[in-house]
């Protein structure tokens, strides 16, 4: 019951108050350490730049196991509170969908703002279809990043797993980048997120089943450019009947997306995200969760 009241209490707190302030959110934690690593470390051999990134990603992944152990040393009610504090910071339902739709806007430039503000492509010369894809592109495959995989590794093992996740998942954001300066340092945070989004990945795929049906299997068989983050994308273009690209990476057929897709895909992530709240909770009342054997 304590593991449920968390997760309750964490999932109120995101539907009611979004994310926690800047400067006290985990993430951006991470995300500082990574970079102080990173703009510290000079570029020298592929070897020492592999063994150099892997350092980092493993301190990440202590620092991160560490704060989840906090909330065990700590009195009641201050570790509920942080216990709390650390699962909501793990997961982004609501703040996902604020920011995605503030690009669903007839405004081509204030749209252009803010798909930029969501994806790292440079969205300065992209017309209108591929701002639109980019937008439901962003939203589906962060589906998986920031609400499905946390909550997988949190019903798997508690708040560390959900932690840990996130932190490995913020390195490959900032280091998994294949060009000179990230090719070999930021290659271990890059594979094990792609190990640990291997199942949620396709979890994701699963939930849109209900949507889509056999249209979501069949652009499924067509995702074969990413290990992982195409899947989800390749669902949502199945739902939507739209094409969604990546200019260069990957392409799913369909009529061109337009800004009421953008809408239409909001609604459809909605649904996803309370099919895999109801999939976490059920197994949390049940008591037959391996997280509360831990």
């Amino acid at each position: 019951m304590e593991v449920l009241t968390v997760f309750i209490l964490a999932l109120l707190w995101d539907i009611a108050l979004g994310e926690p302030p800047v400067r006290l959110h985990p993430v951006v934690w991470f995300g500082k350490l990574a970079d102080f690593l990173d703009s510290r470390w000079r570029r020298r051999s592929h070897l020492l730049d592999f063994l150099a990134g892997t350092l980092t990603a493993l301190l990440a992944l202590a620092f991160a196991l560490v704060l989840s152990l906090l909330p065990l040393y700590l009195p009641f009610p201050l570790n509920y509170i942080l216990a709390v504090y650390f699962l909501k910071s793990s997961f982004a339902v609501r703040s996902l969908y604020e920011h995605v739709s503030r690009t669903a806007t007839d405004d081509i430039e204030a749209k252009r703002e803010a798909v930029s503000m969501i994806v790292s492509r440079d969205t300065s010369e992209l017309d209108e279809g591929h701002l639109n894809s980019a937008a439901v592109e962003s939203l589906a495959e962060n589906l998986n990043d920031s609400v499905v995989a946390p909550l997988f590794y949190f019903l798997l093992f508690g708040l560390p797993g959900a932690l840990v996740y996130r932190a490995i998942n913020t390195l490959d954001a900032m280091l998994g980048y294949r060009n000179e300066r990230y090719e070999f340092f930021g290659k271990f945070a890059a594979r094990l997120d792609d190990v640990l989004n291997f199942i949620p990945a396709r979890i994701t795929v699963l939930l849109y089943l209900p949507s889509g049906g056999k249209k979501v299997l069949n652009h499924w068989k067509l995702a074969k450019f990413k290990i992982n983050s195409d899947k989800p994308v390749a669902a949502m273009s199945a739902v939507l009947g739209v094409w969604l690209e990546k200019l260069g990476v990957y392409r799913f057929p369909g009529r061109e997306p337009e800004t009421e897709d953008i809408k239409r895909a909001l609604w459809v992530y909605l649904v996803v995200v309370g099919e895999w709240l109801a999939m976490v909770f059920i197994p949390l009342v049940m008591g037959v969760c391996p997280c509360l054997n831990r």
